[in-house]
């Protein structure tokens, strides 16, 4: 059996095709990983532009929420 030469190179290869195999075999996972993360970015978002708005009641963003018909 041939010895495996560790250098940068074939570590970089090696963690690519490890990396690939990963995100191809596990699909649905990438997927929610990224919908958490533009989820947590909207939200972030959304806070930052709530504080720079003016204070409601309690009453009056429930009654923003409530539906219509």
């Amino acid at each position: 059996m041939t010895p495996l030469e560790l250098n940068e190179a074939t570590v970089k290869k090696l963690f690519k095709e490890a990396l690939v195999e990963t995100l191809q075999e596990h699909r649905s996972l990438l997927q929610e990983v990224l919908a958490e993360v533009l989820e947590d970015s909207g939200m972030t978002e959304a806070i930052r532009q709530g504080r720079r708005t003016e204070t409601i009641s309690r009453d009056a963003a429930l009654r923003a929420l409530e539906v219509r018909e």
